[in-house]
């Protein structure tokens, strides 16, 4: 075989057009990620990049935008109990998942601001 995968560069999610504020406030005041300067050529596109641990995600304007209920990004986590208090804190709903234990893996769900479901996940 003449290639090879070295892995994800990025996860892109969409959001509805003028809400970057939101995407700022969720995944860079919430989450804490750094928000990532876009391409002068992208810019006028609208959304937002952050930098995800060695990853990074793109929120992208979508015309005639309908969230991501089922598919998503499912993120690693070293402190997940904390995440899931800082997301409980700032007003954001979280859905457990009951084969946590089982699996050796803890986990959590959530919906960004725009109601794409995000998967949080550490290894117990």
């Amino acid at each position: 075989m003449g290639y090879s995968f070295h892995g994800i560069d990025h996860a892109q999610l969409a959001a509805p057009a003028g809400r970057e504020a939101e995407a700022r406030a969720f995944y860079g005041g919430v989450l804490g990620w750094p928000e990532l300067p876009k391409p002068a050529a992208l810019q006028s596109r609208g959304g937002v990049w952050f930098q995800c641990g060695t990853h990074q995600v793109h929120i992208g304007v979508q015309k005639d935008f309908v969230p991501a209920a089922k598919a998503h990004p499912a993120f690693g986590v070293s402190g997940l109990d904390a995440l899931r208090l800082r997301l409980e804190e700032s007003g954001i709903s979280v859905q457990e998942d009951e084969m946590r234990a089982e699996e050796g893996i803890g986990r959590f769900y959530c919906s960004d601001p725009f109601g794409n479901r995000l998967e949080f996940m550490e290894r117990l």
